[in-house]
């Protein structure tokens, strides 16, 4: 990350938390305070210095996604097919969506769903570009290339959040300039005039950045990942092979096919060990990485999260309660004292996002010799042993052998398996966590673009081009890497794909967003789904791929009486592709109209969206 003076950092937080999205009046008490300082934009954004301090907020923001108890990631994943929220002890928790989901809901909660995150953190972030690209006349800077690089990286991050939002939300306010005041006349702009706007100024961005960025900044390989991406969700599928083939061959990346890192040495390790240890994840040697989110416990207060990463507490089972041997004993410990020590190697989970029977069981059936899902790699609950120190102690004959799940008449030894019993990627989940004597998964490094996505990118526009051979050898760079079997033209579908990229990128990729936009894709083009479905546009939020996917391949949504052990069903409906703007939005915005997803109360008042950018924008 670029050397920024922490004092300007400071005060441009001060500045730019001013003025936010739908902002309220100010009291007079507030307005007569003495100023602690002589910041202001005009004198703290007029250098490099002051506008590289913005974007490194905005680039915090992005990271903030993977981090922290109840990771906004976690929603991600669970509006879709590899996970569900697995909390079962309460109500609360998005699980009954039908119920749960709506515009004046607690949509901003480790406890229920981030949501609402994402529309205040993304806002906040376009907040930050737009005034950077605005105020980038008013700075002297040391050479014209200096001067694009910063320009092409506000780009960037604008371009990150409308990507992320026509996806989350679909029609949004689209917002191209910095607001100094109160604003209360927002309307919404039609999805595809946003993502083609925000085409236009990648395809600008790209030369502008550097080919070669500081450690977790934005290069000119992020920009062009996020390029293929908005070319794919627009339906240019030949834009989108050829931005994809600019990072492929451009000789700056290269997936990771040797042993490396801090665990090298470690014969029964491999390549997917190596690739997801945190401390690899940033090295020099690493040609993999695109865009790394950058955590540290040394960082902390300087953009680092408090808590890191918790996935082991957040995706890991809750391996230690509710499992009897078969004799009824109580079986597992999560006492790092235990002479078998569970804890220390696996964390102490508690199953809130709750891998699904498809990414945990489905996807991984002929897995043979795939990297992903071998043991050491991958734990299935059946890879776990009675460690109990009860049980050593009483001299039971089950104390160290493998966990099972039911006695020979049927009967269940785990009392709620949807929290207990599923299986994990070890290599992914386990992040050192020195702070905690039962590790909740500490800071690290962490994946936000890397190559093997660019592979499954290009892959799924070969597809969609109706090249399959070419899709086909795309996908054997990222399974061969993995020693998975190679698959053939015939094999390639975009089932088939999903079930890579869920290999693959599991709690890496932003999974609702790329089912939403492979969704949108169907409605599209009205191409026929694998499922001899076609869909359209116009009945969007009624009949879609993304629910029929879900429904398709998971077993929770569409089991009918499936309960949690606190008596709270699982549901959803088709208009779930899109999430309810938030109701505060709406209702401050006193003046003009901002539209409602259909399904949620308040869609009734909806008007056209914009379909035109307007001058003033």
């Amino acid at each position: 990350m670029k050397h920024i003076d922490k004092n300007i950092l400071k005060c441009l937080k001060l500045l730019l938390a001013a003025v936010f999205f739908f902002p309220v009046s100010c009291s007079k008490d507030f307005l007569d305070q003495e100023p602690k300082s002589f910041f202001t934009p005009e004198n703290a954004l007029n250098s490099p210095e002051g506008l590289n301090a913005v974007l490194s907020q905005a680039l915090i923001g992005i990271r903030a996604e993977f981090y922290g108890d109840g990771a906004p990631m976690i929603t991600e994943n669970i509006f879709s097919e590899v996970s569900i929220e697995g909390t079962t002890d309460k109500a609360g928790p998005a699980q009954d969506l039908n119920a749960q989901i709506l515009p004046d809901a607690n949509n901003n909660s480790g406890d229920t769903n981030k949501i609402n995150f994402f529309w205040e953190s993304f806002y906040e972030g376009i907040k930050f570009a737009n005034t950077v690209i605005d105020r980038l006349d008013d700075a002297e800077f040391d050479s014209a290339e200096q001067r694009a690089d910063i320009l092409g990286r506000a780009l960037f991050h604008r371009a990150y959040r409308y990507y992320r939002l026509t996806h989350q939300f679909g029609d949004v306010p689209f917002l191209l300039n910095e607001i100094n005041g109160p604003k209360l006349d927002f309307v919404s702009t039609d999805r595809d005039v946003i993502l083609r706007k925000i085409q236009e100024d990648l395809n600008m961005a790209v030369p502008m950045v550097n080919e070669v960025a500081p450690g977790g900044e934005i290069s000119r390989g992020a920009v062009l990942h996020l390029l293929t991406k908005v070319n794919l969700a627009l339906g240019d599928f030949q834009a989108a092979i050829t931005s994809a083939s600019q990072i492929i061959d451009g000789g700056q990346y290269a997936l990771m096919t040797e042993r490396f890192g801090i665990d090298a040495g470690v014969t029964e390790k491999d390549v997917t060990w190596d690739l997801h240890r945190v401390e690899n994840k940033s090295l020099p040697g690493n040609t993999e990485g695109i865009l790394v989110a950058i955590d540290r416990l040394e960082f902390e207060g300087q953009g680092a999260f408090s808590g890191g990463t918790q996935i082991q507490r957040q995706a890991v089972p809750l391996w230690w309660r509710f499992i009897n041997t078969p004799d009824g004993q109580n079986g597992m410990s999560d006492s790092p004292e235990a002479e078998i020590n569970l804890v220390t190697d696996i964390g102490r989970g508690i199953g809130r996002n709750r891998g699904t029977n498809y990414s945990t069981i489905e996807i991984w059936k002929d897995a043979n010799n795939d990297q992903r899902h071998k043991l050491g790699n991958w734990y299935d609950m059946e890879d776990l042993v009675y460690n109990a120190p009860s049980l050593k102690n009483s001299g039971n004959s089950y104390y160290g052998k493998n966990l099972e799940l039911y006695l020979p008449n049927g009967t269940p030894l785990c009392s709620d398996t949807i929290r207990n019993w599923y299986g994990f990627p070890q290599y992914k989940f386990l992040v050192p966590d020195p702070t905690q004597t039962r590790p909740r998964g500490g800071s690290g490094d962490w994946y936000i673009y890397r190559l093997a996505e660019t592979y499954l990118l290009r892959a799924e526009a070969y597809f969609w081009n109706n090249n399959n051979e070419l899709a086909a050898a795309d996908i054997n760079e990222v399974r061969l890497r993995a020693e998975a079997d190679a698959i053939v033209a015939n094999d390639v579908n975009i089932d088939m794909i999903l079930d890579e990229r869920a290999r693959e990128l599991y709690y890496e990729e932003s999974r609702k967003t790329e089912l939403t936009r492979i969704a949108y894709i169907f409605a599209r083009t009205g191409r026929p789904a694998y499922n001899g479905k076609s869909y359209n546009l116009d009945n969007f939020s009624q009949d879609n791929f993304w629910y029929d996917r879900i429904m398709d391949v998971t077993d929770f949504y569409n089991v009918p009486g499936l309960k949690t052990i606190f008596g709270v069903s699982f549901t959803m409906s088709p208009y779930h592709v899109l999430w309810p703007i938030p109701a505060s939005a709406i209702n401050a915005n006193t003046q003009a109209v901002i539209n409602q997803n259909e399904g949620y109360p308040g869609a009734e008042n909806n008007i056209p969206p914009l379909t035109t950018i307007p001058e003033e924008l």
